[in-house]
């Protein structure tokens, strides 16, 4: 799961990436609305929450050309105004949901999974492989009915492998998706993961298998 955080307050932009990816989620941050603006276009995001007053690039200017490209991911707008005439600008504009500052983090987890969990309308928020059970909302899995102990890294990582079962995935894709910008993970530290969760997963007879030179993959179930 990869959210795009759009706020110039350095201070709160940090303790959010800290909480998130604490969480599970792989978190990129732009600073500016023009650069928000650019990371959406050529970027891949599953959530974007985003600060009213960037500069460069309004909040809402960056929302209405989201919105312009047809692009339907949730979006979780972040404002200091209190003013009731803002918060229906924004939702008017295509926002999903909004929270005004200061917040809490544990508020704004539980609207990030909400916002998360109804971005999946006609999927089901739980990916199964054989007697694996992950719940992509509460970021929970469970092996043959017993509940897998994963850190943070590993659950991101077992999700990335259940959402492609079977297809080659290269250590340089899963860099892409198991990290944000700032994040340096050598191929050394890819292979350390993908060691740690293959032993939690083989107990139960769920299989990573490693293709020399090409990559890894969740075998079938």
């Amino acid at each position: 799961m990869r959210i795009l955080i759009a706020e110039d307050d350095a201070a709160v932009a940090a303790g959010l990436t800290h909480s998130l990816r604490r969480a599970g989620y792989s978190v990129d941050c732009v600073g500016d609305g023009a650069a928000a603006d650019v990371a959406l276009t050529t970027g891949h995001f599953d959530l974007l929450i985003l600060d009213v007053g960037l500069p460069k690039l309004s909040g809402f200017e960056v929302l209405k050309r989201l919105r312009g490209r047809d692009t339907q991911i949730p979006v979780l707008v972040l404002t200091a105004l209190d003013g009731v005439d803002d918060r229906v600008r924004g939702l008017d504009l295509g926002a999903d949901d909004y929270l005004a500052k200061p917040f809490a983090l544990k508020e704004l987890e539980a609207r990030v999974r909400a916002l998360t969990r109804r971005g999946r309308v006609g999927s089901s928020p739980v990916l199964k492989h054989g007697p694996l059970v992950y719940d992509q909302v509460g970021k929970v899995a469970h092996l043959a009915g017993h509940h897998l102990e994963l850190s943070a890294r590993e659950v991101a990582l077992l999700e990335i492998f259940l959402r492609s079962p079977g297809r080659i995935l290269s250590k340089e894709q899963l860099v892409e998706h198991l990290c944000g910008w700032d994040e340096e993970v050598s191929s050394n530290a890819i292979e350390v993961y993908v060691h740690r969760l293959r032993k939690k997963l083989e107990v139960g007879g769920v299989r990573i298998a490693t293709l020399r030179g090409l990559g890894y993959t969740l075998e079938k179930a």
